[in-house]
């Protein structure tokens, strides 16, 4: 169950509602805006204070990770040039960012919450 939570951004707690303000991570200046306790559980989303600082820590391995994903698609599957692959993992990091950051606090959440449906 902690998947859901993870991929979409739900409540780590109860999985009722989103953390976010906007569910789109796109729109940028709502990017890491969230909601200070769910409605539903009222789980406290910044547990403690800088609480989220600690998911710049797990950015850096989903942001590996995309990257790695992005050189062997363009690098061993297409067969391009190394300075191709070069690009298309920063136009990757570039583009997934909202994405990368989104997840890494979801993971960073979940890490410490357990999933509890009543």
């Amino acid at each position: 169950m902690k998947l859901y939570s993870i991929l979409f951004g739900a409540c780590p707690k109860c999985h009722q509602e989103s953390m976010y303000t906007n569910k789109n991570p796109y729109a940028l200046p709502d990017t890491l805006r969230m909601n200070e306790k769910c409605s539903h559980c009222n789980l406290k989303y910044q547990i403690e204070p800088s609480f989220f600082y600690g998911s710049m820590y797990v950015s850096y391995g989903v942001g590996i990770a995309f990257a790695v994903a992005a050189f062997v698609i363009s690098y061993l599957i297409f067969e391009s040039s190394p300075t191709s692959a070069f690009i298309a993992i920063i136009i990757t990091l570039i583009g997934f960012m909202p994405i990368i950051m989104r997840l890494a606090r979801n993971i960073w959440i979940n890490l410490f919450v357990k999933y509890n449906p009543s």
